[in-house]
């Protein structure tokens, strides 16, 4: 039987439309700005979004531009590293559920782990900042 990672899913709730979270998120050159724990910076080269990070150059492939607020994403550190991100924004009422599953990768340990979880938080709780303002 194969195993599943171990997993943290986010859920935010954003006062804002989910057309407007969607709008925001879904554009590879805003991750800086709400995504500071992971991405310095951004730029398109070549074809790929190359996200510069703590770690140095990682190449982000994200989900093509839909009507259902999906906004998964690829992230490869290094060639032998795909880290899936699922990533959701959805109508909630008069705003938007942002949904966030972060995965615990077989490489990392359960500290690790727990700062990421840290990182995703803070980072998400940017985002609802940047959109609620």
């Amino acid at each position: 039987m194969k195993q599943t990672f171990e997993s943290k899913t986010f859920s935010i709730q954003i006062a804002a439309d989910p057309k407007t979270v969607y709008a925001f998120t879904s554009d590879p050159e805003n991750l800086p700005k709400w995504a500071t724990a992971f991405c310095k910076s951004i730029k398109y080269v070549d074809s790929d979004w190359i996200m510069e990070t703590n770690l140095g150059p990682a190449k982000v492939k994200f989900a093509e531009k839909n009507a259902f607020g999906i906004l998964d994403h690829y992230v490869n550190p290094n060639p032998d590293v795909e880290v899936y991100v699922p990533m959701r924004v959805v109508p909630n009422q008069y705003g938007s559920e942002l949904i966030f599953t972060l995965f615990k990768l077989p490489f990392m340990d359960e500290s690790k782990f727990k700062e990421d979880i840290e990182l995703v938080e803070r980072d998400l709780d940017t985002l609802k900042k940047i959109l609620e303002s």
